[in-house]
């Protein structure tokens, strides 16, 4: 017996007559007789007892109708637990991410996750883009949000939105009248400086080189954060990833986008062998909905430093 016949003849079980299963299973009666007929035929037994518009089942019907009510609940079974999965229940997500994205972007988009789906387990962790790849390779993590490129042959990287560069200082600077702060600006400012092998190191680096200046730097760090820390005690002015200066963005500071800075893409990195559950699709298009209101964000920088974040 297949599925649907097991499910007519658990109607007239239960109801006791065609008309009353046809009611039941909003068919017509003729097509439950026939699958009924049908059963029989293919069973080789008589089901039931016809007479006066009733059927009376044999005791053969009232043993198959334990067995078809065991195969029916394993059925509702499945149902229940697909429709636990939509919600989430029994799901978990592991998501790495780069420092940046963890300060705000991220955060918000599990934040609003959670919220959709209540009874998932989300786990969330920073990293630097070289230490994802170990977890993503072993399957120790679902998907990483990078704002660096990860390359491995096994994993796949989607661009959900950009970055760029802009200046973090302190909220009375004269940097807080423009809408836009230059390269060549900041090179006359007191500077916290960032290694050669970070991307504000090197764009500082091209900048100090065309302009034939050595820049002003008596601090260096590695981290968006500790700039914006180092900024926040009046240690000067730092260049930093716009989602870490928008996630810093309080009463002591100011920030500004850097006019004609390259941009850089914020990637979805996953493995490429593992297809995305409904939870990691989830999760990206907050993502990225999260940096497309960002972009939209960049046309209201023209106010003050303190209304930048509205």
């Amino acid at each position: 017996m297949n599925l649907r016949q097991i499910e007519v003849f658990r109607a007239v079980m239960l109801a006791g007559s065609i008309t009353d299963a046809a009611r039941l299973l909003h068919v017509s009666q003729p097509g439950i007789s026939r699958m009924l007929s049908h059963i029989e035929l293919q069973l080789g037994l008589q089901l039931f007892e016809r007479g006066r518009g009733r059927l009376r089942p044999t005791p053969e019907a009232q043993a198959l109708y334990e067995e078809v009510e065991s195969v029916y609940r394993g059925v509702r079974g499945i149902e229940t637990r697909a429709q636990a999965l939509r919600d989430g229940t029994g799901l978990r997500l592991r998501v790495l991410c780069s420092p940046s994205a963890g300060l705000e972007l991220v955060p918000r988009a599990l934040q609003a996750l959670s919220q959709r789906f209540p009874s998932a387990q989300l786990y969330m962790e920073t990293l630097r883009a070289r230490e994802m790849v170990g977890q993503l390779v072993h399957h120790e993590a679902d998907i990483a949000i990078c704002t660096l490129p990860v390359t491995h042959p096994l994993l796949t990287a989607q661009t959900l939105g950009h970055w760029t560069m802009g200046c973090v200082f302190p909220a009375d600077h004269a940097f807080a009248q423009r809408r836009t702060v230059r390269m060549a600006d900041l090179l006359r400012e007191p500077l916290i400086a960032f290694s050669e092998d970070t991307p504000q190191g090197q764009l500082m680096r091209k900048a100090a080189e065309k302009a034939g200046q050595v820049p002003a730097s008596r601090i260096e760090v590695r981290s968006g954060q500790a700039a914006c820390a180092l900024v926040a005690s009046g240690a000067g002015v730092a260049l930093v990833d716009d989602l870490t200066a928008r996630a810093w963005q309080n009463a002591q500071l100011g920030w500004r986008p850097i006019a004609a800075a390259p941009t850089q893409p914020v990637l979805a990195v996953r493995h490429g062998a593992m297809p995305a559950s409904s939870l990691s699709e989830a999760c990206v298009a907050l993502v990225q909905e999260l940096l497309e209101m960002k972009t939209g964000a960049s046309t209201r920088l023209s106010a003050p430093a303190k209304q930048i974040s509205e």
